[in-house]
């Protein structure tokens, strides 16, 4: 028999219904990142399931008892892996759930861009009604045919994504990865990717290489006017850049579902922004009901096979 800690259950608003073989379950809705407070949340569990509270070396040594960590998401940037290695805790994520929400979130912040949507939708609420003509045109919209779509990580979503902009008419490149000489079959470099998309997609895992992957240089490269989409890790990005980007109209617009910081507090720069093409989200492009009922079988999938002595999915 198991006990089992689900830290920050409500960050997956979505019932589930323990095994049968679990002694105890306890939903903790809110956790608070301190390392006193998830030794004290995790107490005698076994198994232990996080989204985005981290598991570090500290909480580890607290936590003899711990031996399975369950990561209710893809990203697993939250983990200290090698800790976990000596420490004898099995490590496992839920792979590729959210690709189809992800990738339509993508392709709806790809049309609402290029066809400035939120500049439109603010026009229609306040002084379309002032207008001497039926229509009210004040930016340029663009066809989403026809676009150069840049990818970055191509796994399930950014292929989901791909197949998904490919059936639309867009062209689409794969970026090989930054400061890579060899340039693998089907990928493009990563700075002509950068230099030759009208539209730039994230979906990267969050490491110390593709950390502030998207800074001022990059931005700079980029065509004029070009679109920025990130659903992957805020930190993939330099916000202080993107605000210079957009201010300046290098950067065209972006849509962000994720933050360097989250929650973030209300002051940062980025959401003080008043930009005309700036959509952010609460990291939100994984929740449509499909990903949530498949997060949901994942995680049970991944604790029967860990109880049963052969643990899929795993990272570490």
């Amino acid at each position: 028999m198991h006990n089992i800690v689900f830290l920050d259950s409500d960050t997956l608003p979505y019932e589930i219904t323990p095994p049968q073989w679990v002694s105890e379950w306890r939903n903790l809705p809110i956790t608070p990142q301190e390392t006193d407070a998830v030794v004290q949340a995790i107490g005698d569990a076994s198994i232990c399931i996080t989204n985005k509270i981290r598991i570090t070396p500290a909480i580890l040594a607290r936590c003899p008892q711990l031996k399975y960590v369950c990561v209710s998401a893809t990203g697993y940037d939250c983990i200290d892996l090698q800790a976990c290695r000596e420490h004898g805790v099995i490590v496992s994520n839920v792979p590729g759930y959210s690709r189809q929400s992800v990738a339509e979130s993508v392709i709806a912040s790809i049309f609402a861009l290029r066809r400035s949507l939120p500049r439109y939708q603010a026009i229609g609420k306040s002084t379309w009604s002032e207008s001497g003509h039926f229509c009210v045109f004040d930016r340029p919209i663009l066809d989403v045919r026809g676009a150069v779509l840049g990818i970055f990580g191509n796994g399930d979503i950014g292929a989901e994504v791909a197949r998904l902009a490919r059936a639309l008419g867009l062209e689409v490149l794969l970026a090989e990865h930054r400061n890579r000489t060899e340039v693998r079959d089907g990928y493009t470099r990563f700075e002509n990717v950068i230099a030759s998309a009208d539209i730039l997609s994230l979906h990267c895992p969050l490491t110390p290489a593709t950390r502030s992957m998207i800074g001022e240089a990059e931005i700079a490269n980029m065509k004029p006017g070009a679109l920025l989409i990130n659903t992957a890790r805020g930190p993939l990005i330099n916000e202080d850049a993107v605000i210079d980007g957009l201010s300046r109209g290098q950067l065209g617009g972006a849509a962000l579902d994720v933050l360097v910081a989250e929650p973030p507090t209300g002051q940062e720069p980025l959401l003080q922004l008043d930009h005309p093409n700036l959509i952010i989200t609460p990291h939100v492009g994984w929740a449509a009901q499909d990903g949530l009922s498949r997060l949901a079988a994942g995680l049970l999938a991944n604790l029967e096979a860990y109880y049963s002595g052969q643990p899929i999915n795993v990272v570490s």
